[in-house]
């Protein structure tokens, strides 16, 4: 059953055209987001995390239009969302702060305490959950940014470059906890690192120049690469190239200069 339907997506940046005409149906599962720099997977993660609003199309999440004021702040408490940069104070604890994220979602307060120690637990910080942000390393600090997401046990989760400051382990680790996440809830993991997707994911969209150049499985996109040259130390990075390729081939010359 679809959690998210998009369709006929539009979302202009100025002059520059972010998202054309996107059409996206999502349910439950891990779903990798790939697409080189300026493909726009952070504008579509943050109008699905309805914290951009689209210039055209419709989306559709949990069964709410949240293209309605009313609708949004439904969806947003059964949401969970990590941008790329996020802010917090860095004279809070991390307790503190997945707790404050936790009271703006309107989550309910006697159940609070424990949910947010079972996130903090879950990214692997269980030992640092009274230090202060502004002690831990960048990795940590992505960590608590996970925690603070998944606090609700949210339906929907959106990662955008979750991965970034961990390390080789953690970054396994991660992915342990994405397959675990993915079991009940849809979510939608936006990073340029082909392999965690690999690893982790049960499908993929890939974006190109503001469109969606491929949908598939890990295991199809893998098979675009299997015994082709290119650029990628292994099939699936040699298939993402490949799918990339073939889409930019298949483009007429107006949308190529657009």
């Amino acid at each position: 059953m679809s959690t998210i339907r998009v369709s006929g997506l539009r979302v202009r940046h100025r002059r520059t055209v972010a998202l054309d005409t996107v059409d996206l149906d999502l349910g439950l599962g891990v779903h990798g987001l790939l697409g080189p720099n300026g493909a726009g997977k952070t504008s579509l993660i943050r109008v699905l995390a309805t914290v951009a609003r689209p210039d055209a199309g419709r989306v559709e999440i949990l069964g709410e239009d949240v293209g309605e004021a009313r609708r949004r702040g439904t969806v947003r408490a059964r949401l969970g969302y990590l941008p790329q940069e996020f802010g917090y104070y860095p004279g809070f604890t991390v307790r503190e702060f997945v707790a404050y994220v936790a009271w703006l979602k309107e989550m309910p307060v006697a159940g609070t305490p424990a949910a947010v120690e079972r996130a903090v637990e879950r990214v692997g910080l269980g030992d640092r959950i009274d230090a202060k942000v502004k002690t831990l390393s960048g990795g940590m600090i992505r960590r608590v940014g996970i925690a603070q997401a998944i606090v609700n046990d949210p339906d929907v989760l959106l990662l955008d470059e979750p991965t970034a400051g961990l390390d080789p382990e953690q970054r396994v680790e991660f992915r342990a906890l994405l397959r675990e996440l993915g079991s009940t809830a849809t979510v939608i993991v936006s990073t340029h690192l082909v392999e965690d997707v690999a690893a982790a994911c049960t499908e993929v969209t890939l974006l190109d120049a503001a469109r969606v150049a491929y949908r598939g499985t890990p295991v199809s996109l893998t098979g675009l690469g299997e015994g082709k040259d290119g650029v990628g130390d292994n099939p699936i990075e040699r298939g993402y190239t490949a799918a990339l390729r073939a889409h930019r081939a298949d483009r007429t010359p107006r949308e190529a200069t657009r």
